[in-house]
């Protein structure tokens, strides 16, 4: 990771630095965005996530696209869109459900290297056997 990049993390209302960071990309209330340079936070906003039906995660995909992210934290998401984010160029990070108390903490992580890549098998099946 270069040392000036867009990072997403989706949170619960209000979003922020502060904020509950939400379980699944695709059904998260809003995205904090933060920009790191030089490894620290240079500004954070925050953008409202897209409605979108079941199967429907390629919106929210497409919204941190353009955007201009180029990284996600995340504590699960489906095949589909991990696919998708790798086909933009977004590169995603998994860290476990409940290893994280708010979005700084996942800030803090990435910027230490503490997340690996998401690999396939840590992606949701459907079977309500997702963020275990």
């Amino acid at each position: 990771m270069s040392s000036s990049f867009f990072l997403a993390v989706p949170s619960n209302t209000p979003g922020g630095l502060d904020a509950e960071i939400s379980e699944h990309f695709g059904h998260c209330d809003l995205f904090t965005l933060i920009k790191i340079q030089e490894g620290k936070v240079a500004s954070v906003d925050t953008v409202a996530n897209v409605e979108h039906g079941a199967g429907g995660c390629m919106e929210p995909v497409q919204l941190l696209k353009d955007q201009g992210v180029q990284a996600i934290v995340v504590g699960g998401m489906g095949a589909r869109p991990m696919q998708a984010f790798a086909e933009v160029n977004i590169d995603v990070y998994y860290a476990a459900k409940d290893s994280l108390k708010n979005v700084q903490e996942a800030v803090k992580g990435l910027v230490q290297g503490d997340f690996p890549v998401m690999r396939a098998e840590q992606t949701c099946k459907g079977a309500g056997t997702c963020h275990q």
